[in-house]
């Protein structure tokens, strides 16, 4: 521990430095922290790959109808909200560790989002994949699932943003979570350990949940929510990656 070993006279004065010597050798890097995050990683990759097998045996219009084919009122309901979940709340609830002084948490959501978002409208706007409810106008032999009271959009299909907000927050706060475990963690204790693969288990489902959302309403096809989920897995390992440091930072000062 060199660092810590040093006092900051020794670096000149330069407290700056000093500090983010400390930061890189207390902050527990990616790979430090990814036995925690093996639930939800597993549990991701499980599904990821179920949803790209599905995608080669079938046509992109046939697996909409087969994962869409079963809608009651109460699904309606709960997928037409729920999905409105990624327009503004969960950017609200973003928010909510600035009360706390906690802003490298806010932060760190906001520049994955931000990472992944730009990605994302690249994406949709060099490919521009028409939405179901176009394509589906080529299909009059078909019926497409419809929920009341849902503005239809008809461009811009591939990938989902609203999959991609979803994967951004939930991996974000898995990630956090497994920073905290692993910082007061000093043996194992099965409770906690209990509880935060159980915590990974529950962000999760949200998440996914949120993606499904997209389908079920016939706002995107699967391919589109599949795309937008991998954005949003990747952008905030990356952000934690590469910027670690920087954000531990933040909630120091």
């Amino acid at each position: 521990m060199y660092c810590i070993n040093k006092s900051p006279e020794s670096f000149g004065g330069l407290g700056e430095l000093y500090y983010l010597c400390i930061v890189k050798q207390l902050l527990p890097s990616f790979s430090d922290i990814k036995k925690s995050l093996l639930v939800y990683g597993i549990a991701y990759f499980a599904l990821l790959m179920l949803v790209l097998g599905l995608q080669y045996v079938y046509p992109k219009v046939e697996l909409h109808m087969m994962v869409n084919s079963y809608h009651t009122g109460i699904q309606d309901t709960f997928f037409k909200y729920y999905s409105m979940m990624a327009e503004w709340p969960l950017y609200v609830l973003a928010l909510l560790p600035l009360f706390w002084k906690k802003i490298g948490m806010t932060v760190f959501f906001a520049v994955s989002e931000l990472t992944g978002g730009a990605i994302l409208q690249i994406l949709k706007h060099l490919i521009c994949y028409d939405r179901p409810i176009s394509v589906f106008e080529n299909h009059p032999d078909m019926v497409l699932p419809l929920v009341q009271g849902v503005n239809m959009h008809h461009s811009n299909s591939f990938p989902s943003g609203h999959a991609s907000t979803f994967f951004v927050f939930c991996t974000c706060c898995a990630i956090i979570l497994a920073y905290h475990y692993h910082v007061k963690s000093n043996h194992v204790n099965h409770r906690k350990w209990c509880l935060i693969n159980l915590s990974m288990v529950v962000l999760f489902i949200m998440a996914a949940l949120g993606a499904y959302s997209r389908v079920y309403l016939s706002q995107h096809f699967l391919s589109d929510v599949c795309m937008g989920s991998i954005i949003g897995f990747i952008s905030p390992c990356m952000i934690y990656y590469f910027g670690k440091d920087k954000i531990l930072k933040l909630n120091k000062e």
